[in-house]
């Protein structure tokens, strides 16, 4: 396991940036938008949501995409936890999580709920059995016993973190999807779509949010 912690620095609208990738953390216009427009609607939750759905992430942040998830799980009736496995190489203390999900106040509550349960790599709460991997991803991954139904790839830019987008890691996502499973992304990059695309994964480019022109959307046969 990693030492290392994410360095921040902050906007001053209260966004993180990391000082590693010189990359923000989620989206200067509308961070729980963009989230839920990337990762609910380019993977069609909640409508595939069922007992047991598992959802796993490259890259976790400062959680807005599990908390989002949650949010959309327990909105739609699901009573079982939500399964979320995310890899993170550095993550970030919880006083600097809670300090940027503070610019979510629709997520205030559930923040509020899994900081207090989590012991910085896992929260098992009634709704939610959310699990961090720590250290880096192309290790971590390809020893990990689990499948998911849904992929987040939500690693920092391609072109500043490239690492976390490799054809061999995609490989590993693929291997590690259930079949009719699904993956998405906001970047369009090509290189990361053929490296879906060789791994398996039918691949689509779709309207991304904001000034963002496209996103990718991939399904397992």
């Amino acid at each position: 396991m990693t030492d290392q912690r994410a360095t921040l620095s902050w906007t001053e609208d209260q966004v993180p940036v990391s000082d590693r990738f010189d990359d923000p953390y989620f989206s200067l216009q509308n961070g729980l938008e963009e989230t839920r427009h990337v990762f609910l609607a380019g993977n069609d939750l909640p409508a595939r949501f069922c007992p047991g759905f598992h959802i796993a992430e490259l890259g976790f942040g400062t959680g807005l995409n599990l908390l989002t998830a949650w949010a959309a799980w327990e909105d739609s009736g699901q009573t079982g936890p939500l399964r979320f496995t995310s890899f993170e190489a550095y993550p970030m203390t919880p006083a600097d999580m809670a300090r940027a999900l503070a610019a979510f106040p629709e997520l205030g509550d559930r923040a509020d709920r899994f900081l207090g349960a989590w012991d910085g790599t896992r929260a098992q709460l009634d709704t939610l059995d959310a699990q961090m991997i720590r250290g880096d991803a192309r290790e971590r991954l390809r020893g990990w016993q689990g499948r998911a139904d849904a992929w987040f790839l939500d690693g920092f830019s391609p072109a500043k973190n490239p690492e976390l987008w490799g054809a061999e890691l995609m490989e590993q996502v693929a291997r590690h999807t259930v079949p009719g499973g699904t993956a998405a992304t906001y970047t369009a990059a090509g290189f990361v779509r053929r490296g879906l695309e060789a791994a398996g994964f039918t691949v689509s480019r779709t309207p991304g949010y904001g000034r963002k022109r496209h996103m990718t959307r991939a399904v397992k046969p």
